[in-house]
């Protein structure tokens, strides 16, 4: 499959360097440099840059039901679909081949909101029959990426949760959760929220390329220490881990403890569908020298295979290079103290009854 990459200089701000295609197209396109220099528009101060273009959608559902055995929530709630971060790692990119776009740029440039979404929430919430469990918001794309200081989606999704007493779990890697703190600190008050904050490295260079919109590896410290002292249940998430790449995890765990996390967990790198390759052009982009040595460490956590999507080994790999991680991360938060108690949130003050009833239609 031919592809034009663009080049290094000119993708500044975003973590995949092609619009690859996906797995349900039948014919692929590529770009044809007539001559006249029009295959890379640009200005006399260089590439003209990648833009971000949003759409909206009406949502038809707010939650998903997870049935994995592997992953410890009820429900996910996401308020976008793909994710201006640009993560390289991230494994929800595949899903934006089910809108026939690119797992590449366009899951990070072509972002869709669900401008409905708090009053679909609602309206889920005071179903009959509605058991409340945990939401875990950001479980695919983060709630938080820079749309969202704008478009406000999460902000009215948390209102709702507030308003009728339902426990949250939040993931994130942006600072924008700091604005909810109003919501945020009197539900975690009552034992009904708590939020976990991503921090693969402490490396700003690394995070710029792994995370190129992501904050910056201290402004999330700074994230966890706001929350914590705020009174808000908050941990790490030091995920994923990647052999020869992020190689700091005892330094992240210990500076996050510091800031307030008293809480951890990890996975190794998923490569599922398209993300293999996507990632595989973004090792040979930023690190040729070192991807071999990092994609046999990856095969050798996968029983020789780039990804293996057994619910039993999926998360955190197996042999040697995997049980080694293993025992940095739990040494390490032992060391630390962190894991000692798990949050648990309290599902039995929910009142479904307290949303109104213009919250009710939909």
């Amino acid at each position: 499959m031919n592809e034009t990459t663009i080049p290094i200089h000119a993708i500044k701000g975003r973590g995949a360097a092609t619009r690859m295609a996906h797995r349900f197209e039948s014919v692929v396109r590529d770009a044809f440099d007539d001559g006249w220099g029009t295959l890379q528009a640009s200005t006399p101060d260089g590439p003209l840059p990648v833009v971000t273009e949003v759409t909206f959608e009406d949502a038809k559902s707010a939650t998903s039901r997870n049935d994995s055995p592997d992953i410890h929530f009820d429900y996910g709630l996401n308020p976008y679909r793909g994710c201006e971060h640009g993560c390289v790692y991230c494994y929800a990119r595949p899903t934006h081949s089910y809108l026939n776009l690119s797992p590449g740029l366009d899951f990070e440039t072509k972002i869709i909101a669900k401008r409905n979404l708090a009053q679909v929430l609602a309206r889920e919430l005071t179903a009959r029959g509605y058991v409340p469990k945990q939401i875990v918001i950001g479980s695919a794309t983060d709630a938080y990426q820079p749309l969202e200081r704008e478009l406000r989606i999460t902000r009215g999704v948390l209102e709702v949760l507030a308003r009728c007493h339902h426990p949250l779990a939040l993931v994130t890697k942006g600072s924008g959760v700091e604005r909810d703190l109003d919501l945020l600190a009197p539900m975690a008050a009552r034992g009904l929220a708590a939020v976990y904050v991503t921090i693969t490295t402490l490396d700003g260079e690394l995070a710029r390329k792994l995370e190129p919109r992501a904050a910056a590896p201290h402004r999330r410290l700074r994230i966890l220490s706001t929350l914590a002292e705020a009174g808000v249940p908050v941990g790490v998430s030091v995920a994923p881990q990647i052999p020869f790449i992020n190689d700091d995890m005892e330094q992240v765990l210990t500076a996050a403890f510091e800031a307030g996390a008293h809480s951890a967990f990890y996975t190794v790198l998923r490569l599922p569908w398209e993300l293999n390759p996507l990632f595989q052009q973004w090792l040979a982009l930023h690190y040729p020298q070192r991807a071999a040595r990092v994609m046999a460490r990856i095969q050798e956590m996968r029983g020789g295979k780039d990804y293996d999507s057994s619910f039993a080994t999926r998360m955190k790999g197996h042999g040697l290079w995997a049980e080694l991680i293993r025992q940095r991360f739990e040494k390490t938060c032992a060391r630390l103290g962190m894991n000692r108690e798990r949050v648990e949130l309290d599902v039995s003050q929910f009142r479904g009854a307290l949303l109104t009833g213009q919250e009710r239609l939909f």
